[in-house]
């Protein structure tokens, strides 16, 4: 296991064909726009890209009164942005433009609730029963978010609140997985500052899947921190203790993390991915624009090609499929895997 042609497998991987499924893929942006479902299936078959998890943003910003020309993103302007629930309804009628044969490319994932109301798994059962085995997933649920956080109205949802322990729940009774987006830090603190309520959540509701996004990490910590040095040790240490984390591989973790500067694969990524492979999964987490899927996904390739290929194949394709529903968003007991 020593070698794990980790390194040899880079002299041969320009043999390598990679089949992706991008495991973190937002239909919508921050004001609810799409580039549309055509120009979507367009990029993922440019990519390479067989199956997308696909969801709407939870929450939409707000062009205030006050500002005379509308911000071009969440960030653009100090003008908060709010809970949308309608977000579901736009990914569920586009995927349901589709035939049946692509629409079996698409995985659905129900994003569009408040994580601090007790009423969010009334809502989502709603929403279940409504279109009975379309939602494959929830998510991402964004908890600790750094701006984003900033800018929502209301109080900062947190990984282990009450509102998200009935969540969870339900996820288990549907055997969906939960795709959960919590800074594992702030800004400016380095060390594990929110770490307590993510592992509390994995701890307590062991038959609910979880989906890591990015890690814990996100671009608004690296402009400060750079790099944290307490990441791989930490997310070593969770994928040993809880056997229901996933983690999602997606843009904010390519660099400092899986690329050095020169582009090379980080050997210690590689042997943690290589200990745990069925546990790892790539996203572009792109919203609502496709031009750019293609190169993002591709943006994988050298660490993917560190890796040995078996083990690649199922990082770049495989993981997302194998984490979904076996029956469909159906209540159930929970499934062995």
């Amino acid at each position: 296991m020593t070698a794990l042609c980790l390194a040899v497998s880079i002299g041969t991987a320009d043999a390598r064909d990679y089949r992706y499924s991008d495991a973190h893929l937002h239909f919508v942006d921050f004001f609810q726009e799409s580039d549309g479902i055509d120009k979507l299936l367009e990029a993922m078959d440019e990519g390479r890209v067989d199956h997308v998890m696909i969801s709407g943003i939870p929450v939409a910003k707000k062009w205030h009164e006050n500002e005379p020309k509308r911000p071009r993103y969440y960030a653009g302007d100090d003008a908060p942005v709010y809970w949308y629930s309608a977000t579901d309804v736009v990914v569920a009628a586009a995927v349901k433009e589709l035939d049946a044969e692509q629409r079996k490319r698409f995985h659905p994932f129900l994003s569009g609730f408040n994580p601090n109301d007790k009423n969010a798994d009334a809502h989502i059962r709603r929403m279940l029963e409504l279109d009975p085995g379309l939602w494959q997933g929830l998510g991402e649920v964004f908890t600790r978010h750094d701006d984003v956080t900033a800018l929502t109205e209301g109080d900062t949802p947190r990984a282990n609140n009450e509102a998200l322990t009935r969540v969870y729940h339900l996820a288990a009774e549907f055997d969906l997985p939960v795709m959960l987006h919590s800074n594992i830090t702030s800004k400016r603190e380095r060390n594990p500052l929110y770490l307590t309520e993510l592992e509390e959540a994995l701890r307590n509701h062991p038959h609910t899947r979880f989906i890591w996004a990015h890690a814990g990490t996100s671009m608004e910590i690296h402009r400060h921190q750079e790099k944290l040095d307490f990441l791989l040790p930490t997310v070593t240490r969770l994928l040993d203790d809880y056997p229901n984390l996933y983690i999602d591989l997606s843009w904010t973790m390519l660099r400092p993390y899986l690329l050095d500067k020169n582009g090379k694969p980080d050997g210690d990524w590689l042997k943690l991915v290589a200990r745990h492979p069925s546990r790892f999964m790539i996203g572009t987490d792109v919203v609502g624009r496709f031009d750019n899927l293609a190169s993002s996904i591709d943006d994988f390739t050298p660490f993917l090609d560190g890796l040995p290929e078996d083990i690649a194949r199922k990082v770049a394709r495989d993981n997302f499929l194998e984490v979904l529903p076996r029956h469909g968003a159906r209540p159930e007991e929970p499934a062995a895997r």
